[in-house]
């Protein structure tokens, strides 16, 4: 599995830390390594439908990819190939490490269990779908509207008989003698045509009653057959997690369900990352750099570029990668590295709001660590307002117009026109590539990836709607600068809505989410339209950007 560089790469200058692999910069030795596994896989099919000519044919979707980059014990240089899952129903193939737990091996228990689990589907699927169950279900609903004719027959019946107790009645009262045994007959017969209803109810109750325990003996019988295979498939899939044990650079052994706190998302293990750690170090091989990349066609939930370099997956990879990097020098996570405080750039000021310059990379509103942040600056500049300040925010990475209210009644005030969509918001930007069309629209919905904050993926079944407009400004050296319109403000959406290949398929340059980590994010909040919430005239303010 160790495949090693040619002899002038064997002195190059290694890095001094091992890739933090949640947020990276590819190391050129990861570069080289990634673009040797390329190079196979644009010769080599693995029997799997990469999609890469995008002809959409029925099954293609591409796969992520990872390279270690590793010193063996005579100190030659190397690397290790792995992809994530399985790759063309299998999960061995030549110059790929294999994984920490072969599920599909022919004898293991999992191919056992899961023949199991699959007769006992098959048995779940012939009871539901049963001519037995469909018959006790239909003579339910016979029965059920057999007796309500009945009960509806006799209401009317009991209804055309009170209406002639009613006029014997009214007849008796106008007498100038009461006949006092009539109206008590009267009475009489109202009280057994009452009971007869009430019996006749009963008995209706009775015989559905009858008929609805067929039917839940028979659906209990499901259920039963139901928690036997829930029971059975827990249990494999602890059996499966304990057999998935990875260790770290100290030598120390943890399996999947002791390195995190709630039950292991699937899949856990079966990512590229472990995979090639686990095999470095049952091979003494010493990891010195890695990246990620995706091949071939993206779902059409997420954005996936074909060839760009990826950050592992947090929900799957963070606790296994948090033990396996342990013993390692590793790159210090950037989310970490506390940002200095920055002067507020004020744009635009009078009695009741003020409009500041975000810089990028800068925080709007506190976060998880104690960093510098514009709520923050904002308060220290003005102890004396009286509401909550900013009106919206801005993303970390985004710079631009940002919009403060001095004043409670103000922010209100402002922050009714953004949820009434009232406020005009033009963003510049620079993408990677340039779009087919020149101008138009985007709506794709957007939720957040649950399995791998704060990514966002496109979600037509809960994904909330998310709509924006756009216009090409200029193109240049397969740069295009962009203006962007969003008339809704879901996170990311103008990141996802750029980068996904069902909008503008080009990402955001240096977006470290959806795209390429660069200098920068190239995004900016260039201008903002909006009513003075005080004088209700329009205003428009505008901030160039520094790209």
């Amino acid at each position: 599995m160790f495949i090693p560089f040619a002899t002038e790469l064997q002195h190059l200058e290694l890095p001094d830390c091992f890739t933090f692999p949640f947020y990276y910069e590819v190391h050129p030795l990861a570069k080289h390594a990634v673009e040797l596994l390329q190079k196979r896989l644009k010769n080599e099919h693995f029997g799997h439908d990469f999609g890469i000519s995008r002809t959409e044919r029925l099954g293609a979707i591409g796969k992520m990819f990872g390279v270690l980059v590793v010193q063996n014990s005579t100190g030659e240089l190397g690397y290790l190939a792995a992809f994530s899952g399985k790759l063309g129903n299998s999960n061995q193939h030549e110059g790929f490490v294999p994984p920490v737990f072969d599920l599909l091996a022919t004898q293991g228990f999992f191919r056992q269990e899961e023949q199991e689990i699959h007769q006992l589907t098959i048995q779940l699927e012939a009871l539901e779908k049963a001519p037995e169950l469909l018959r006790l279900k239909s003579e339910v609903l016979a029965i059920e509207q057999r007796w309500a004719e009945q009960i509806k027959e006799l209401q009317l019946k009991n209804k055309i008989a009170k209406a002639l107790r009613d006029q014997k009645r009214n007849e008796i009262n106008n007498q100038t003698s009461l006949n006092i045994d009539m109206l008590e007959a009267l009475r009489l017969q109202s009280m057994n045509e009452s009971r007869a209803l009430k019996a006749l109810k009963r008995e209706a109750q009775k015989a559905i009653e009858t008929q609805k325990e067929l039917v839940q003996n028979y659906l209990q019988r499901i259920e039963i057959l139901k928690e036997r295979r829930a029971l059975h498939s827990a249990d494999l899939q602890r059996r499966i997690f304990e057999r998935y044990s990875f260790l770290n650079a100290l030598g120390q052994s943890k399996n999947v369900q002791k390195l995190f706190t709630e039950s292991p998302p699937a899949g856990a293990g079966e990512c590229a990352a472990p995979k090639l750690l686990q095999y470095a170090y049952l091979h003494e091989l010493k990891p010195i750099c890695m990246a990620e990349f995706w091949w071939g066609m993206a779902p059409d939930s997420e954005v996936r570029i074909h060839g760009n370099f990826y950050p592992s997956c947090k929900s799957k990879c963070e606790p296994i990668l948090g033990h396996m990097l342990l013993g390692l020098k590793v790159d210090q996570n950037p989310i970490t590295i506390i940002h200095p405080e920055q002067p507020i750039q004020v744009i635009y000021e009078d009695e009741w709001i003020v409009a500041i310059h975000k810089s990028h990379e800068y925080l709007s509103v506190p976060g998880k660590l104690p960093m510098p942040n514009s709520l923050d600056d904002l308060r220290k500049k003005y102890p004396d307002a009286d509401g909550p300040l900013l009106v919206h925010r801005l993303d970390m990475s985004t710079s631009g117009i940002m919009l403060a209210a001095k004043t409670k009644i103000t922010h209100q005030r402002l922050q009714r026109q953004f949820l009434l969509r009232k406020v005009q918001k033009e963003y510049v930007a620079v993408l990677d590539g340039v779009p087919l069309e020149k101008e138009g629209e985007i709506k794709l919905p957007l939720r957040v990836d649950l399995e791998d904050r704060p990514r966002q993926l496109v979600c037509y079944d809960h994904g909330s709607f998310a709509h924006t407009k756009y216009k090409v400004l200029a193109i240049q050296n397969n740069e295009t600068r962009i203006a962007l319109y969003p008339q809704t403000g879901r996170t990311h959406q103008l990141r996802v809505h750029a980068a996904h290949h069902l909008g503008l398929n080009c990402p955001i340059k240096g977006d470290d989410l959806y795209g390429q980590k660069a200098g920068r994010l190239h995004l900016h909040a260039a201008k903002l339209g909006f009513y003075h919430p005080h004088s209700n005239e329009w205003m428009e303010l505008s901030c160039p950007p520094s790209f």
